[in-house]
């Protein structure tokens, strides 16, 4: 079993990480893993973390007892103009989370997620997003913090959580 984690707020310099996380969150599925440079070039990954980290943008990221980075929380306010898988309206951030497979099932993803929940409601927001492909045992985790299907689509769902 993996050891403890601590959560620390993400800074510029964690882009490439964020990256790593945004290959883990579209590999989630066992034994169908796309390359990392496939993943990050292709537009509705790269929008997530190109040019991190821009004025609205915040995060978080769990290290291990060695602060070495194991997972991550961030949202981003993208553009109608550029939305992203779950985008619900502008004004409304959305969120991506990646673990690391070794600490998945471990507390990491929920207290990520659970940090930045409590960071978007300081900052004012009424309603934060995601997108989740159907499947994904990590649609339990967000349901059970409050998430709910706004929108189903094409074998992804959008889903909302209220913060206030």
């Amino acid at each position: 079993m993996p050891a403890s984690f601590r959560i620390r707020p993400a800074t510029q310099a964690d882009g490439a990480f964020l990256g790593d996380m945004v290959v883990e969150a579209a590999n989630w599925r066992q034994g169908g893993a796309r390359p990392r440079h496939e993943v990050i070039a292709h537009p509705d990954h790269s929008r997530y973390v190109a040019g991190w980290m821009r004025p609205g943008d915040a995060g978080f990221i769990a290290v291990d007892a060695q602060d070495q980075p194991i997972g991550a929380a961030w949202y981003r306010m993208l553009p109608r103009t550029d939305p992203g898988f779950g985008y619900i309206g502008t004004g409304v951030p959305e969120l991506i989370i990646g673990v690391r497979p070794i600490w998945r099932a471990h507390g990491a993803g929920l207290a990520l997620l659970q940090r930045l929940c409590e960071h978007a409601r300081a900052q004012g927001f009424a309603r934060i997003s995601l997108s989740v492909e159907r499947g994904n045992f990590a649609q339990q985790l967000y349901r059970s913090e409050g998430f709910a299907v706004t929108e189903a689509g094409h074998g992804r769902d959008t889903m909302v959580k209220r913060l206030r």
